[in-house]
């Protein structure tokens, strides 16, 4: 069953308090032990209602009403959502919730969440089903054979994406199983460029087999900028298609770059309906 455990907001939260250090750290504990047993999905704070806005409906008509809002007890400070066996189960853990928040004097609120298995068989149901069996993210994994650092480096540095983890063997449990010469390669690097992420890791001997039949496409409004990045990556590489203008895009290239992998930039692109 999921819960949303909700913390109501007070004279603190609205006026935009942010929890002091042991609080922070407090609430990062109770995550943790949550976590650790397998009940905590997600959580977050959120920012004053003066910040907010509510869209009222009338007559199918939207209207914007900004905040403040008043009664700040009844609006909503944050949120936590869990993962329980039963309404009792997430009592117990609301129960934990830290003392040190407010000098003990927080008011939560326990909501189970609908699942599709309360509503009756529908079209609208099957097209809910349809819509949860999209997976939360889709990446592209690359395998490199040792030279996966400094090929995602150089990837960072030609899209100004964010290099979010670059994990060595030596660095994990597995470098007791691999040897000495694997420990300083990359057994997990993570490059996000706006939410979509490039992964890459370092094969070893035979298991590493050059990238064939697939490419990466980036889409670029700016059409010199498109271009830049098309050339960075033909540096060293090879160029399979120019750089041109094509009936479906404003400029279009692909190209091979100096590790192997294989890209199609764009500009303006027409995407088929």
């Amino acid at each position: 069953m999921k819960y949303m455990l909700m913390r109501k907001a007070d004279a603190d939260t609205e006026n935009g308090v942010l929890p002091t250090e042991d609080i922070f750290q407090a609430m990062a504990d109770y995550n943790d032990r949550m976590t650790q047993a397998g009940v905590f999905i997600d959580g977050n704070g959120l920012r004053p209602t003066r910040e907010g806005c509510r869209i009222l409906f009338r007559n199918g008509e939207p209207t914007v009403v900004h905040g403040p809002f008043e009664q700040a007890g009844e609006q909503l400070a944050g949120y936590s959502v869990l993962e329980v066996n039963s309404l009792e189960e997430a009592i117990a853990w609301a129960k934990q919730w830290p003392p040190e928040d407010a000098n003990g004097n927080v008011t939560l609120e326990l909501r189970r969440y609908f699942t599709l298995e309360d509503f009756e068989p529908s079209p609208a149901l099957e097209q809910h089903r349809s819509l949860g069996q999209l997976p939360r993210e889709m990446n592209v994994h690359v395998a490199f054979s040792g030279n996966c650092r400094e090929a995602m480096e150089f990837y960072a540095a030609v899209t100004g994406g964010n290099m979010e983890a670059v994990i060595t063997f030596g660095e994990t449990p597995a470098a007791e199983d691999v040897p000495p010469e694997m420990h300083d390669r990359v057994i997990h690097a993570s490059l996000n460029l706006r939410g979509r992420r490039l992964m890459g890791a370092d094969m070893s001997g035979d298991c590493y087999q050059p990238p064939q039949g697939a490419q990466i496409h980036l889409e670029y409004e700016d059409t010199d900028q498109a271009e830049r990045v098309f050339h960075a990556f033909s540096d060293g590489g090879a160029i399979i298609m120019p750089f041109e203008k094509t009936f479906w895009a404003h400029r279009f290239g692909m190209t091979k770059d100096r590790f192997g992998v294989q890209w199609m930039i764009s500009s303006q692109i027409e995407h088929c309906q």
